[in-house]
């Protein structure tokens, strides 16, 4: 079994920065895809990057200009540094671990909310 606790989430101004963190424990292979994924009220929860053990990266085309996601496998850890944010990214996100760069795996972080004023 796999925990995920993200943190960093919080109220920002458009324009602002956040960098969002989500540490993993328990039975962790490190081959494995880590990713963010975000869900606003009413919508559908949506890939928001992933990344690869060795470094490569997909991202949602509303975010790969703006956001970097970045992982370090030997503290089990992964980041998203979201720069210039916009009041759409308002949602919760949450860390995932175990899927493909298609579809998600079968652990899930709490979710942290993240919030752009406008």
């Amino acid at each position: 079994q796999v925990q995920l606790v993200e943190s960093g989430g919080g109220l920002v101004q458009p324009g602002g920065s956040l960098r969002l963190s989500c540490a993993a424990s328990g039975s962790i292979f490190s081959i494995n895809v880590m990713a963010w994924y975000r869900q606003a009220p009413g919508k559908q929860r949506e890939l928001v990057a992933a990344v690869r053990s060795g470094g490569t990266t997909k991202y949602a085309d509303s975010v790969k200009d703006r956001f970097t996601i970045s992982r370090d496998n030997a503290k089990n850890t992964v980041y998203l540094q979201m720069n210039s944010l916009k009041p759409e990214d308002t949602a919760v996100y949450y860390c995932n671990y175990g899927g493909s760069f298609y579809v998600p795996g079968g652990s899930w972080g709490q979710g942290t909310q993240v919030t752009v004023s406008s």
